[in-house]
């Protein structure tokens, strides 16, 4: 039986299966049927994670000045327009309210439907809660920030019972400049009210919104390529005037690269770049000046490499040597790489990283294409031929002292393989929180 189908008939009795299916599969008992692999593998994150699914917890919520200055910084701030065009006129006439929340879950807007917003208040769905998935469990807003793609909940789903009343659907938003999740939108009501196409239509007004801010980043490089233009015809030499968040605007003496990878942080005239060697940096309206020096490409002497897993969906790898040090916060796929290559010091082949990462060997193009991207910063301290970390760096995994293990949101096989390792040999003995790979 498929229970996305029969909601689309009979809802009543859709909303009756799934109750019966989370009670089985929370219990241990053999259930009608199984859960929707998205939803099955959340309910496993919230049992490994300890989130409580017969009480509903409500996180501090956030103070109305905390939520404004949130709203001030947010980039979805430039997008509400575009999400209340696309939803709010449906969803006040279906019953539903429209949620944006920021990346860390928290919700900055809420809108729509009046008694819908009332009902939603009862269960501590309002401004300034923190509906992350390892706070209040599977639901629209959590889930969909975990899994990076949308997802529908619906009644039961929910992995808290409290919840069970309610079908969210949500989709995330991330920022085209560097791929960071910046939020989610919902939309959210009383099950009886759900419709199998929410689920396209949220997502569709979701890439709209993306395709707006893909417009804004396009249109402040234009401007900051219209103040370099006469700065960089001065100049002798290798230059390039990216923006914030390293994106080329205008480049002279070198080969073009669409993007520079940059340090977290520019604190000096002088940065060291793994791609470029030592670098003088000016600023310039809406972004950075960097002139390559005269001593040519990264030096080999980067020999310490600290891969950060600690902090959940803050990771980073900072190198560190002669030449100074250099940090660069990772995307997901790009710290599982990473993770795997410190895992292999010998290393692995194209098949070998696929099989790790998709379980599929053949999906080499892919692993090419994410590994040419991860060399554009890491240069320096890679080699390929096979896919390793240089034998002369030194390699050290920081991982969180918890029982979730490295890179608990991953299902790539070959974490999946180094997460049980981990959990078998769990409490730790000592100090488990780092290790030297090699």
């Amino acid at each position: 039986m498929d229970v996305t189908r029969l909601a689309a008939v009979d809802a009543a009795r859709a909303a009756r299966v799934l109750d019966e299916v989370r009670d089985a599969t929370l219990s241990g008992q053999p259930a009608p049927l199984g859960p929707r692999p998205v939803i099955g593998e959340s309910w496993g994150r919230m049992l490994r994670s300890g989130v409580d699914p017969d009480h509903d917890f409500r996180a501090g919520l956030l103070g109305r000045d905390e939520v404004e200055r949130r709203r001030r910084d947010s980039p979805l701030r430039h997008v509400l327009p575009v999400l209340r065009e696309g939803l709010l006129s449906v969803a006040d006439v279906a019953h539903h309210i429209m949620v944006v929340a920021d990346g860390e879950g928290r919700v900055l807007w809420r809108e729509g439907s009046r008694p819908v917003l009332r009902k939603a208040d009862g269960f501590g769905f309002e401004l300034g809660a923190d509906w992350g998935e390892n706070v209040v469990g599977t639901n629209g807003v959590g889930t969909p920030a975990v899994v990076r793609r949308p997802v529908q909940v619906f009644a039961a789903e929910h992995f808290v019972r409290t919840h069970a009343t309610w079908t969210c659907t949500g989709a995330p938003i991330t920022d085209p400049r560097d791929g960071r999740l910046i939020g989610v939108v919902d939309v959210s009501g009383p099950w009886e009210t759900m419709h199998p196409a929410t689920l396209a239509w949220v997502d569709s007004v979701a890439k709209l919104a993306e395709a707006r801010l893909r417009e804004r980043h396009l249109a402040s490089l234009d401007r900051l390529r219209s103040v370099a233009a006469p700065v960089l015809a001065r100049i002798d030499g290798r230059a390039l005037a990216v923006d914030r968040n390293g994106w080329t605007a205008a480049i002279t003496g070198m080969p073009y690269l669409d993007r520079l990878a940059l340090p977290g942080t520019i604190g000096t005239d002088r940065i060291w770049l793994p791609s470029l060697g030592t670098c003088s940096v000016e600023p310039l309206p809406g972004g950075w000046l960097v002139r390559a020096s005269d001593e040519g490409s990264a030096p080999r002497g980067a020999t310490r490499v600290e891969l950060d897993l600690t902090q959940p969906r803050r990771w980073s790898v900072t190198v560190a040597g002669g030449a100074g040090t250099w940090t660069h916060e990772l995307s997901p796929r790009h710290a599982e790489l990473l993770y795997l290559l410190a895992l292999h010091r010998t290393g692995r082949s194209a098949a070998g990283l696929a099989d790790d990462m998709f379980g599929d060997p053949a999906r080499t193009v892919t692993v090419r294409a994410e590994m040419s991207r991860v060399r554009r910063y890491l240069g320096a301290v890679l080699e390929h031929r096979p896919y390793r970390f240089c034998e002369e760096a030194e390699v050290r995994v920081v991982l969180p002292d918890a029982p979730l293990g490295p890179l608990p949101y991953s299902t790539a096989p070959g974490v999946l393989r180094s997460r049980a390792a981990a959990a078998a040999t769990w409490p730790p003995q000592g100090d488990r929180t780092a290790h030297r790979a090699g």
